[in-house]
């Protein structure tokens, strides 16, 4: 648990946070990224459409994501990734949380455009958001592959998902840090992995 005391100073609370940053980033279970990354590669190559979703700071990130995942991978590659970040559309989002449940917002999405071999990757602190729980339950018994970062415990995303990206920390800037990182390691892994003609070692990542 951090933070776990008071502090008098911000030097010390950015020595203790930066360490706990790192402590729970050699935690991660690295081979998880290895089947994610194979996930987001075939669902690609299918011709397919990956969609994300998260709430406040993870809602950030899965934005964040469309941006990294439908521009960045492009570049140097001959892949056009389809990428849809179900947390950034407001007008829909409002109307489905006013007019039938906060929790449905993404179920509701997902039901209307996704199909069969799509992937969802999910971005969840507990695991346990409802509106994302439901939206994993949907697609694991729609066909749809499934990838969910989560943090703390794991919540039920982790156990409903194809692939689970675990932060084992309790801190939500820890876990969200780390998630973002996640989703770049695994956005720059793709295009490294599709890059044609260009040098590594002159490329900007």
């Amino acid at each position: 648990m951090f933070p776990d005391k008071p502090y008098a100073d911000a030097k010390n609370y950015a020595v203790d946070y930066l360490a706990a940053l790192s402590e729970a980033a050699c935690a991660i279970d690295v081979k998880a990224f290895g089947r994610a990354a194979d996930l987001i590669v075939a669902t690609i190559a299918a011709d397919r459409t990956i969609f994300a979703c998260g709430n406040g700071g993870s809602a950030a990130i899965s934005n964040h994501l469309l941006c990294d995942f439908a521009k960045g991978i492009q570049t140097d590659t001959g892949i056009r990734p389809k990428i849809v970040s179900l947390s950034s559309h407001v007008e829909l989002i409002t109307a489905i949380g006013n007019d039938i449940s906060f929790e449905d917002i993404y179920l509701y999405q997902i039901r209307t455009a996704a199909r069969a071999g799509d992937a969802l990757l999910t971005i969840s602190s507990s695991g346990n958001s409802e509106n994302v729980v439901r939206a994993v339950a949907w697609a694991r018994t729609n066909r749809m592959r499934t990838i969910a970062l989560t943090g703390f415990d794991g919540g039920r995303s982790a156990g409903l998902a194809d692939v689970n990206i675990h932060v084992p920390a309790r801190n939500y800037g820890v876990v969200e840090d780390l998630h973002q990182s996640v989703m770049h390691i695994l956005a720059q892994y793709t295009r490294l992995r599709n890059m044609i003609g260009a040098d590594v070692l002159s490329t900007q990542f």
